[in-house]
């Protein structure tokens, strides 16, 4: 929706937050009864002098993990945005997919603005669910189709992922600069993005004219999107909290609340 505003360059996953925070254990780890806590290679290396993202000499590779992201991002702009550097401009990235990873990704961007988008987890999971087949938008990024008998397994480590993501996130937000940063909910945006996307646009400093918020919002309306590029196995789907109750089994639904039903609680989802 912020990319459908005359003054934002849109950035759809750098991907860099994948590559810090590679998870430990694999995700094979989920079909055990005996699972280990979710955390990840970096925060299991960090006190080792030999690895290379160690504590120890933090000093040294952020700064330069710094430079390289800006440096990257400003040629690929450079190159194709030429007229990125206006004020006016702002530069939003989607990181959902390293979100895991927000406080490191935030050192390496000073002064840089945190919108935290939270959705309900176990309709995040039934999204999960339903790319993970045959033919579907994410088989291109290296999905795969999940086996029925490894089903509860693959929700069990997905409801562990929203978890940690979820925990992960809202530490960056806490610790973030208050005038620099939102908290937004999926439901919510959804139900009414003309009242919410105004506070969005606040925090990153754009203009919120009515006019202009209504048509970035009919731009991305569920009602808009062609036939052909929503539903099932599309990566826009039924824009409906709740479907995943229409979706898993109650052994299903039982496994993941097991995972995280006190962080959604905890969140005010029931």
């Amino acid at each position: 929706m912020l990319r459908n505003h005359p003054d934002v360059i849109g950035i759809d996953e750098t991907g860099l937050g994948h590559h810090l925070g590679v998870w430990r254990p694999i995700a094979l780890a989920w079909q055990s009864s005996d699972q280990s806590d979710l955390t990840t290679f970096k925060a299991i290396k960090e006190g080792r002098r030999d690895y290379f993202f160690n504590k120890e000499f933090e000093h040294v590779w952020r700064p330069g993990l710094e430079r390289l992201f800006r440096e990257r991002l400003e040629y690929q702009l450079d190159n194709t945005e030429p007229g990125w550097k206006d004020e006016q401009k702002r530069i939003v990235i989607k990181e959902p997919g390293g979100s895991h990873m927000a406080s490191d990704l935030l050192s390496i961007t000073p002064g840089s603005r945190l919108v935290f988008l939270l959705r309900d987890g176990r309709d995040v999971v039934d999204s999960w669910l339903d790319a993970y087949r045959d033919g579907t938008w994410a088989s291109s990024d290296g999905a795969y189709a999940v086996d029925p008998k490894d089903r509860i397994g693959f929700i069990r480590w997905q409801a562990a992922v929203w978890k940690y993501r979820t925990e992960a996130v809202q530490a960056a937000y806490d610790a973030h600069d208050p005038a620099l940063r939102a908290f937004v909910r999926y439901e919510e945006l959804l139900a009414d993005p003309e009242d919410v996307l105004p506070r969005i646009l606040e925090v990153v400093g754009l203009d919120s004219d009515p006019e202009l918020v209504s048509a970035m919002v009919d731009a991305e309306a569920h009602r808009n999107v062609p036939e052909d590029r929503k539903g099932s196995g599309q990566e826009i789907r039924f824009a409906r909290p709740g479907a995943w109750r229409d979706h898993m089994t109650d052994e299903e639904i039982a496994a993941m609340d097991a995972v995280f039903m006190d962080k959604l609680a905890a969140n005010g989802y029931s």
